[in-house]
């Protein structure tokens, strides 16, 4: 295994003082210690392209090196900016890549996770970056040498750690103060009961699919049908707005989203409100965290949503902050003209023992019938 605090001191050593990266569940146990540091500059990006963006700024400012964080599935992320700005033909930019590798040969994990972890290597190898592997506190010493190969050549590198390697923090830091809202599942239930039957449900990856699919095994009669954006993240309005644009206006297509997954493609946003037609429902599940991956704070919270919504022409707004509010504008939000944003106040905390999405091809099919 490898020690969280360990780790940090090998890249302090190297004087790299300046971190910033989407947070990933693999590497929670690290970047829990980053904002206890004082000697540290975090940030916490919307994406992978612009947390290393942000690190390309801080190269040209100071002259120092800095460190991304990322799971290997924001490779897609990152590659414009490696590609045309840091690129030894380029500016030719230092930067370390920590690297979360989920689906890694010969691990067990989710399809989407597998798929990713078998083409990692062949990507980081495509993009020109050298990398490591380090599985243990004694393949710390890697660290110096990939750092010392990145400042003289004037190149970026990656680390890649795999699921499950780098040992719990003793202290648990408390980043997050829990937002106060509706239940996450409550909301859904009740959701699930009142859409039509030929309504359709596209929801966003992390705990809002994985929710919505047990709340079916468990309730078997609930309305609609679920597409599962396992993968993908950012993207779920996106599809649903491509699902959207040739169904019939009176059948519902309901994008459930949350905040984390909204601010990584924003920009989406100004596409799906300009093009959709009357059937099309966007709701936000904001509790001002990425939940599933370590609770750490989005900011999502520091945006008006109702001012967001009206700016983006979208028709109708909506807001539920507590359990007393979910009939009355839930009912008015599914049966308003479109298209129509829903914000929910949610707190966090999930299901127990929740499960995943199983047979995903089978579930597709079951979602694209009539």
């Amino acid at each position: 295994m490898i020690d969280p605090k360990e780790l940090l001191k090998a890249f302090l050593k190297e004087k790299i003082s300046f971190f910033s990266g989407v947070p990933d569940s693999v590497l929670r146990n690290f970047t829990e210690l980053l904002d206890s540091n004082k000697k540290i500059k975090h940030i916490v990006g919307v994406n992978e392209g612009s947390s290393l963006s942000i690190n390309i700024g801080n190269y040209l400012s100071t002259k120092k090196l800095g460190l991304v964080y990322l799971q290997n599935s924001g490779l897609g992320n990152i590659v414009n900016p490696i590609v045309s700005v840091a690129d030894k033909e380029v500016y030719s930019i230092p930067i370390v890549l920590l690297i979360g590798w989920r689906g890694a040969p010969n691990t067990k994990d989710e399809p989407q996770h597998l798929t990713q972890g078998k083409i990692t290597r062949k990507l980081l190898k495509i993009l020109k970056i050298k990398y490591c592997e380090i599985s243990a506190s004694s393949d710390l010493f890697k660290i110096r040498r990939i750092i010392n190969y990145s400042k003289k050549n004037k190149v970026p590198v990656a680390v890649l750690i795999k699921k499950g390697k780098i040992s719990e923090n003793k202290i648990f830091l408390d980043n997050l103060k829990l937002e106060k809202g509706i239940n996450r599942k409550s909301f859904l239930e009740n959701l699930l009961k009142k859409i039509n039957k030929t309504d359709r449900v596209i929801s966003t990856t992390g705990y809002t699919s994985r929710e919505i699919f047990q709340i079916r095994k468990l309730n078997k009669k609930l309305n609609g049908k679920d597409f599962y954006m396992v993968g993908g993240m950012g993207h779920a309005g996106s599809v649903a707005l491509g699902f959207s644009m040739k169904q019939k206006i009176n059948k519902n297509v309901i994008c459930i989203d949350g905040d984390g997954s909204f601010l990584m493609h924003m920009g989406s946003q100004l596409t799906i409100s300009n093009y959709s037609n009357k059937n099309f429902k966007y709701v936000l599940l904001n509790n001002n965290c990425h939940e599933s991956v370590g609770v750490q704070k989005t900011f999502a919270n520091n945006i008006d949503f109702k001012k967001f919504a009206k700016a983006l022409k979208f028709k109708n707004y909506y807001n539920i902050k507590s359990i007393n509010e979910n009939n009355g504008k839930l009912d008015k939000f599914l049966k308003s003209s479109g298209p129509s944003f829903l914000e929910v106040k949610i707190t966090s905390g999930t299901i127990k023992n929740l499960t995943r999405p199983r047979k995903l091809k089978n579930i597709m099919k079951n979602f694209m019938k009539n």
